[in-house]
């Protein structure tokens, strides 16, 4: 029997103009609300990034967020 989807956590989230196109992008084609698509991208985290990539996205992300920070 599947597990029932029950939201027991409420989250305020800050995203990108680009962080929310893609939110909304994937969630539109896949079907479902962006409430859900973020439950199943943070259940299904390691199976759907790449773990040899994942570092060094993260790495050149942050490098990118120092910078975004310096700029008045």
């Amino acid at each position: 029997m599947a597990k029932r989807l029950h939201f027991t956590r409420r989250l305020n989230v800050a995203l990108s103009e680009d962080a929310y196109r893609t939110l909304r992008r994937f969630s539109d084609h896949a079907g479902i609300s962006q409430d859900e698509a973020l439950c199943f991208l943070f259940e299904h985290f390691g199976s759907v990034t790449d773990q040899d990539a994942l570092p060094h996205r993260l790495r050149l992300f942050k490098a990118d967020l120092a910078e975004r920070k310096r700029q008045p």
